[in-house]
């Protein structure tokens, strides 16, 4: 009888043991990413198209080296090896705008295995305006509104366009000597922001932007022509004065635009909920455990902002998807 039990429970462990295993009748789709932190991006995407007939296995560019970036994912390639059953997934960069004006901009917008953020960088995808609001929620768990994110990075964008318009023309051009992407980017950086006047640190960046304007529209008064043609152009790309900053570097907007408007929003707002605190405490003891348990629900800003994906109903989010789609159909 002993054995007979030991017989059928070892027959059920093998059973279920099988029944965890991937299924292998499901094709295998490799999807090449740049980083270790795009990993969780583009994993989060694809798992959306998984059926009963594939499934997306997510890798670095790799297998033999610790070599990352996009030049590392496309020469996955190797001729002829991007597919159906093997894709790369990198970060636009300024490659979608420059639309073919480099061999890494024409293979990145005309190869039909090749999905692209789009946007600049992941990053600017956790930076996507509209998600802001919940960044500071959960990492001060404090609802309380002190900017309107939407609002306050369409002004930035608006100032910024014009500049990066500029930019981009220098790179279409490859006269990077003179204007960099550095270059731009310090111009376009945020001082130190107010919550109670968020508007000055846009004020003291415009009147950078402007000055830098006067500069190279006297410096290339033939380019105005082609500056004005670009700007049209980027309307059909999707690029408009609103929404400028998902296309502008995403270290920088992360580093030096988003993150200086929210650490201070999110100091103000743990300083409100530790005075309620300290307003609605009956006793000592009450006070003390009341800060140490909401002090330790909180999580810093920067963690919980690398973790943000209120950004899948931005426009260029769902151009991936639609791209993701294309790719299916073809298998």
């Amino acid at each position: 009888m002993g054995k007979r039990l030991t017989e059928n429970l070892s027959s059920l462990y093998i059973g279920a043991a099988n029944s965890l295993k991937p299924k292998r009748s499901k094709k295998k789709i490799v999807a090449y990413v740049e980083s270790y932190d795009d990993i969780s991006f583009w994993r989060s995407l694809l798992a959306e198209f998984e059926d009963d007939t594939h499934y997306f296995e997510v890798m670095l560019p790799s297998n033999s080296s610790l070599a990352k970036g996009k030049k590392t994912v496309l020469m996955n390639q190797l001729g002829s090896q991007l597919g159906s059953n093997m894709i790369a997934c990198v970060d636009s960069d300024y490659d979608y705008l420059l639309q073919g004006s480099t061999h890494t901009s024409n293979y990145i917008n005309n190869c039909p295995y090749v999905l692209q953020t789009y946007a600049y960088a992941i990053e600017n995808f956790h930076c996507y305006a509209e998600g802001l609001h919940e960044v500071c929620v959960t990492a001060t768990l404090n609802d309380h509104l002190l900017i309107d994110f939407p609002a306050y990075m369409q002004m930035y964008s608006e100032i910024a366009y014009p500049l990066f318009v500029w930019s981009v023309w220098f790179y279409r051009k490859h006269i990077l000597s003179e204007f960099s992407l550095l270059d731009f980017c310090s111009f376009v950086k945020l001082d130190q922001v107010s919550t109670y006047h968020p508007e000055k640190s846009l004020v003291i960046m415009a009147r950078k932007v402007e000055r830098k304007l006067k500069d190279l529209e006297k410096k290339h008064p033939d380019a105005l022509k082609e500056i004005e043609a670009m700007k049209k152009e980027f309307v059909e790309l999707g690029v408009t004065p609103k929404n400028t900053y998902m296309y502008i570097q995403g270290h920088h907007i992360m580093d030096n635009v988003v993150m200086r408007l929210l650490v201070p929003v999110c100091t103000v707002l743990r300083r409100e909920r530790e005075q309620q605190i300290h307003d609605l405490a009956m006793h000592d003891m009450q006070l003390h455990n009341e800060l140490t348990s909401y002090q330790r629900s909180v999580v810093g800003v920067e963690l919980v902002i690398h973790k943000n994906t209120n950004y899948k109903d931005s426009p260029q989010y769902q151009r991936i998807r639609e791209d993701v789609k294309r790719i299916i159909r073809s298998i």
